[in-house]
């Protein structure tokens, strides 16, 4: 079904979940006939990396956002999936979900980077289509993350949201500091790197593996009254300026760290360390 949205506002009626079972998991096929698939459940497997721990008062969902930006080859998207993840395609995000035979549940945007016959193939499977007009005040991933807030899920995983344009790129950074977007953990996760936006009056937890690399970058100014634990380099209620390399380049001492921030915004890096394989 494609729904035609024409302001900026996406109004849709939230779809009853199907069942799901890992041994129902299907892979993508051209569409034949009228055959419609709807939703087909998506293989569950603890995800590769670490990611900063989720508190308890936080939605137990996530969603799953794809975008159109260079995807890491090392980044599996099927692996990373749960089964009860919300899969939203941002246009050209699309792609990489037929290329890794996962079905979203919406696939959002104005479409000039899907052509109609992979956009008709996503839909006769089950994607409910959202299609937005061209000339819009949003980016395809801004509608995605809003149609996510929308559905009142506090975890956002956005792939794919790096690296091909860099206007694109310090967009799709600076679209985590929104005020709306504030109620969900977002995080943009690139092959073993996660990049993430702390705010003030909470403390923030980042989990890993001793000898990860952790990087706190002010965002809107300085960020003030900055206290960590568990990072080689501590901070004691101290300023991170605007434009200063002073939180680059910290690393993990234990499993997991802490940030706390009196004022401001901080990006928040980290790079994880690949695995040892044990002999």
């Amino acid at each position: 079904m494609v729904t035609q949205i024409t302001g900026s506002l996406v109004v849709q009626t939230e779809r009853q979940a199907l069942p799901c079972d890992p041994r129902n998991l299907l892979r993508i096929m051209p569409a034949k006939g009228k055959s419609r698939l709807r939703e087909p459940p998506l293989l569950p497997r603890e995800a590769v990396y670490c990611y900063m721990q989720q508190t308890e008062t936080e939605a137990k969902r996530r969603a799953v956002i794809v975008a159109n930006g260079g995807m890491s080859a090392d980044t599996d998207l099927k692996s990373l999936l749960r089964v009860d993840d919300l899969l939203i395609a941002a246009d050209g995000g699309g792609r990489y979900c037929l290329q890794s035979g996962c079905t979203p549940q919406f696939v959002i945007g104005d479409f000039d980077s899907l052509s109609a016959a992979q956009l008709d193939e996503l839909a006769a499977h089950g994607a409910e289509v959202l299609r937005h007009p061209a000339r819009k005040d949003e980016t395809d991933l801004e509608l995605a993350v809003d149609l996510a807030i929308q559905k009142e899920i506090r975890e956002i995983l956005v792939l794919a949201a790096l690296g091909r344009r860099w206007d694109q790129t310090l967009a799709n950074l600076l679209l985590l500091g929104l005020p709306h977007f504030a109620t969900a953990r977002i995080r943009l996760l690139d092959g073993n790197q996660e990049i993430t936006l702390l705010r003030p009056g909470a403390e923030n937890l980042i989990r890993g593996r001793r000898g990860d690399t952790v990087s706190l970058i002010a965002v809107n100014g300085d960020a003030r009254g900055v206290t960590t634990n568990g990072l080689e380099y501590p901070l004691q209620a101290s300023s991170l300026p605007f434009g200063a390399t002073l939180g680059v380049s910290n690393t993990l001492t234990a499993a997991e760290a802490t940030v706390l921030l009196e004022s401001g915004l901080l990006i928040c890096v980290v790079i994880h360390n690949p695995r040892r394989r044990k002999k």
